[in-house]
């Protein structure tokens, strides 16, 4: 598996797999399905509801566990300096293991919910750092961050993010934002890669599968990893888990990647980091 080299010099796998919505016995099939292909990035948060089910199914791989780079995230309920000491405990005693790999806040403040919206960032910001000194944390980092969060955060931050995860597929893949993070060396790591089914009617995308002779999903995520980011596709079927990590064997052409990012915007979830939890 490709990896990335983080700000921090921790590694992380270009390709990992996705657990929304992965609960109960069905989850735990397959995180650990995903964990014998070969996936080594899995991707949990407080809100899914499922990090006990994560931790079992690790457990349940046989796969050493220094070997997986395991993220959970920090609710938007639980910004705060007390509040993410605790969310974080909680979410550790739920995976049952001793640390987490990449600790995300999920969604940032915003001037809608918080008078203080840069203090509500930076006071969760210290707690992660001070998680991290305590060895409880290997990587901190950040979800749905815009540049105005991310420049505000820096005001007070000792550690820079590692991973900026936010919304990003064909029809919608914020490239000013992206271009920023990689200048400030924060790597960026894709949700929704697969715009929410929108890309399976896209006739450009059908023909360049077509080409290539694969399916539009890979396609999707090859586009995804050429701009060098982090993608993280989920699936409870054993094939689309196996199809989704088959992707290092070919390559889309110059012109087929910036056919992709011209495509008019399609698939967006309507979520805006800065007046959530509204939707547009």
């Amino acid at each position: 598996m490709k990896e990335l080299v983080l700000n921090d010099g921790n590694k992380i796998p270009l390709v990992g797999f996705g657990t929304y919505k992965s609960t109960e016995e069905e989850g735990i099939q397959s995180i650990t399905d995903a964990l014998k292909l070969g996936y080594r990035l899995i991707d949990s948060a407080t809100i899914y509801e499922n990090e006990d089910v994560v931790g079992r199914a690790i457990k349940k791989s046989g796969v050493p566990r220094e070997e997986i780079v395991l993220t959970t995230k920090l609710w938007r309920t639980n910004l705060g300096y007390k509040e993410a000491k605790i969310a974080f405990e909680e979410s550790l005693k739920k995976l049952d293991l001793q640390y987490v790999d990449l600790y995300l806040i999920h969604w940032p403040a915003n001037a809608k919910n918080y008078d203080n919206w840069q203090k509500a960032n930076s006071d969760s910001w210290r707690a992660m750092e001070e998680l991290v000194e305590e060895g409880k944390i290997k990587s901190i980092g950040v979800s749905n961050f815009w540049k105005e969060h991310l420049e505000a955060l820096s005001q007070t931050s000792k550690i820079v993010p590692a991973v900026n995860q936010i919304e990003f597929h064909p029809g919608y893949w914020q490239p000013e934002l992206t271009e920023y993070c990689k200048k400030q060396g924060i790597v960026v790591e894709s949700w929704s890669p697969l715009a929410r089914g929108k890309v399976f009617g896209n006739e450009l995308l059908q023909g360049i599968a077509k080409k290539h002779n694969r399916s539009v999903s890979q396609i999707c995520l090859r586009w995804v990893i050429q701009h060098d980011v982090v993608v993280i596709p989920k699936s409870n079927t054993f094939q689309r888990i196996q199809e989704n990590i088959n992707i290092f064997d070919f390559e889309l052409s110059e012109e087929e990647m910036k056919q992709i990012n011209q495509l008019p915007e399609m698939g967006f979830s309507g979520e805006l980091p800065n007046i959530w939890p509204d939707v547009i």
